[in-house]
């Protein structure tokens, strides 16, 4: 390979710096063609070109949702004026031009009012079947999907799921509607491309493309949390939109943003089709959710928790609670326990058992290992379902005066159970254990939200019925060099929660 130079440089007598600026040249030509001869590795792999042809291919499945609620306003009585007011003809004149009375105290209907919403939404059955979000349609009685092309028709409601946000509309066409296809969600990585397309105003799609920035995000606004992030713009009436792979395939619902202006500021959330999928196959099967139910209540496992267990590293789902009609119980499903594997999933913390559990089909018999007593053993469970109307119990902690207590331990003054007791904290009958009658402040029970009127039910997973075996046991478990004791503490109503304490 040569090098090659104009010629009157070659006729120009040679300096002793030029052999080192021809070396310098031939390794910058031959480093160039390497470059060039030999492939880049997959992940380094330049953006694409252009999103043009996939935009193209795909946004005719995405629509405009536009849906409309009519609330009926209640009468209202006007104010009463006094007869012979200087502005009496001037207000009468006023609030009838308005529509609303004759100014002199009237109770007239008020018109209804009529609330709209616009949203996003795309075609994933050509027979006219719809994805958007639940929070878009709300209770509308009035929706219209609006196409790129300007057609609009009118939907019906086939199904909707508040826990996810999603919604399922059904609208007829006489021809064949352009639709997209499900991809896995569970396929794609931080740092893959994807592509947003929404719908917002009815004037045709809005293009924008990013990378996803994260998975698993829990943003707090339901059960199932387990969003995709994603740094592709999505802004108002982008909700319900889908979120593309480059295959152009939809791995999401886009569904919510974190903005404190209500614009993009690149922080997007999609639900993943992992989680959607089933969800959207139930609701046009049966019009409603039919999601798996394990009949406990459950906590996550600290690391003070998983010492005070023996577990090892904090993993699992604690179960606080078992219901008393729900599968867990015959399967012999105990408080106390902690789930590690649910139906050869693994259980990392709590917030994955929910996700798991709804997403397996009701009736299904599956084995859960769990954690007990140090040991790990694996217990079959047939599901129940989880009715829409069923609520998680709520820990309510009453706060009342405390009395004299006879013992203290771990900031608490402790107290055998006495009817006196039971009728000051409204104690249910049933409950047995240690009465809580006063805590200080400035304990790690304190930090806890451990209250007076509280009952201790077990220390490490023992059943303790005075002050005394309370202590004993925490005395016990300092002779065998552990750092916190796990204790089983209930409220007035018997509903309970682990609490691990420090005892150095």
């Amino acid at each position: 390979m040569s090098l090659v130079t104009n010629a009157p440089e070659l006729a120009r007598p040679a300096s002793p710096q030029r052999p080192m600026r021809r070396l310098a040249a031939s390794c910058f030509a031959v480093m160039t063609f390497i470059a060039t001869a030999v492939p880049l590795p997959a992940y380094a792999r330049a953006a694409p070109e252009s999103f043009a042809d996939l935009a193209e291919e795909v946004t005719g499945a995405v629509v405009n949702i536009s849906a409309s609620t009519t609330v009926e306003a209640s009468s209202r009585t006007l104010p009463q004026l006094p007869p012979g007011t200087p502005f009496e003809d001037l207000f009468e004149e006023f609030f009838n031009r308005r529509g609303q009375g004759n100014g002199n105290g009237d109770s007239t209907p008020s018109r209804p009012r009529r609330s709209n919403s616009l949203g996003s939404g795309f075609v994933i059955d050509p027979s006219g079947i719809v994805v958007t979000n639940n929070h878009v349609i709300g209770d509308a009685n009035d929706i219209s999907v609006i196409f790129p092309d300007g057609t609009r028709l009118k939907a019906e409601i086939v199904g909707k799921d508040s826990k996810i946000d999603l919604a399922v509309l059904k609208v007829k066409s006489d021809k064949p509607l352009k639709a997209v296809r499900f991809g896995d969600s569970e396929a794609i990585r931080p740092g893959d491309w994807v592509m947003a397309i929404g719908n917002p105003f009815g004037l045709g799609g809005s293009v924008t493309a990013g990378i996803v920035s994260a998975r698993g995000r829990n943003i707090d606004s339901g059960p199932y949390d387990n969003y995709i992030q994603t740094d592709a713009s999505i802004n108002k009436g982008n909700s319900g939109g889908p979120l593309f792979n480059m295959n152009g395939e939809v791995i999401g619902i886009n569904t919510a943003i974190l903005s404190p202006t209500g614009g993009s500021v690149g922080i997007g959330f999609a639900v993943p089709t992992a989680l959607a999928v089933p969800v959207i196959d139930q609701l046009r099967e049966f019009g409603e959710t039919r999601r798996g139910w394990l009949g406990v209540r459950i906590q996550s496992v600290d690391d003070a928790t998983a010492e005070a267990l023996s577990l090892g590293a904090a993993r699992g789902a604690l179960i606080a609670g078992i219901d008393e009609k729900g599968p867990a119980k015959p399967a012999g499903l105990e408080v106390g326990d902690v789930i590690v594997r649910f139906d050869g999933k693994e259980v990392k913390d709590s917030r994955d058992l929910p996700r798991i559990v709804a997403s397996t089909p009701v009736g299904k018999t599956v084995d859960v290992s769990i954690f007990r007593k140090g040991e790990e053993m694996t217990k079959q469970v047939t599901l129940g379902r989880l009715e829409d109307g069923e609520k998680q119990a709520s820990l309510q902690q009453p706060s009342t005066e405390t009395p004299t207590a006879t013992r203290q331990a771990l900031g608490l003054n402790l107290s055998g159970m006495t009817d006196e007791l039971r009728k000051r904290y409204s104690l249910r009958d049933d409950l047995k254990g240690v009465v809580i009658t006063q805590v200080d402040p400035n304990s790690a029970a304190s930090d806890k939200r451990i209250q007076a009127g509280e009952v201790i039910v077990e220390v490490n997973q023992e059943p303790v019925a005075t002050p005394t075996d309370v202590t004993r046991k925490i005395d016990a478990l300092k002779g065998e060099g552990r750092k916190s004791a796990l204790l089983l503490v209930s409220n007035a109503q018997g509903e309970v929660r682990f609490v691990a304490l420090s005892i150095e």
